[in-house]
């Protein structure tokens, strides 16, 4: 069943998702419902054309970061000074990027102009980060996403040069800040170094334990 969410701030329970994860529709982007849904296990997906989307997987693709796997070459790459990483530095540039990365098999963005404002939000409120990649002084990779105490829940990346948000990823888990990183949707590049799918259930169990 697809809920229609109203003014309240009010989620239905994400076991009741679609098979496809689809949860609810409408609502709107305010911070306060944001972080509700994020503490649920619930995110927003949708493009300009359909109303606001929130979804609920029944398996999430995530990646514990002590499990993280780095190649030999991106060892190498790490060590080599290539890149310097910094953290919400550039929050808005990251997110733009990201907006304007082409993806295999999208015709255009789900990274809207609410969307980027609704996460600059939540960013300014300290429930959003980012981790940008610079080589010399140019912004060449990184990701962003909202941070639920020791989940982080990963939004997008981008790279315009070769291993640029491998680099930013593997800093990510090398900062012993998180518990488990919620990659939302499969890809091969994150498969390659470590994600896995759990079960909705472990999943909210994780995000719910507080530690």
């Amino acid at each position: 069943m697809i809920f229609r969410l109203d003014d309240r701030l009010v989620f239905p329970d994400p076991e009741l998702a679609e098979s496809d994860g689809l949860l609810a529709v409408g609502g709107d982007l305010s911070v306060d419902r944001l972080l509700l849904a994020y503490q649920h296990g619930i995110f927003p997906w949708y493009s300009d054309d359909t109303p606001i989307l929130w979804y609920s997987p029944h398996e999430r693709f995530v990646l514990y970061p002590d499990q993280i796997k780095i190649s030999k070459s991106m060892r190498q790459v790490t060590r080599s000074g290539r890149f310097s990483i910094t953290k919400n530095q550039a929050f808005e540039q990251v997110i733009k990027a990201c907006s304007q990365m082409p993806r295999e098999g999208q015709d255009g963005t789900w990274i809207t102009d609410d969307m980027q404002q609704a996460y600059i939000n939540l960013h300014r409120s300290g429930l959003a980060n980012s981790y940008e990649v610079w080589q010399q002084d140019e912004l060449v990779g990184g990701l962003y996403g909202v941070h639920v105490d020791h989940v982080f829940c990963g939004e997008s990346m981008f790279s315009r040069v070769s291993n640029a948000s491998k680099a930013a990823l593997i800093f990510l888990c090398q900062q012993e800040q998180y518990q488990l990183i919620d990659c939302q949707m499969h890809t091969e590049h994150l498969e390659s170094m470590g994600a896995q799918f759990i079960s909705r259930t472990d999943y909210l169990e994780i995000l719910q334990s507080g530690a």
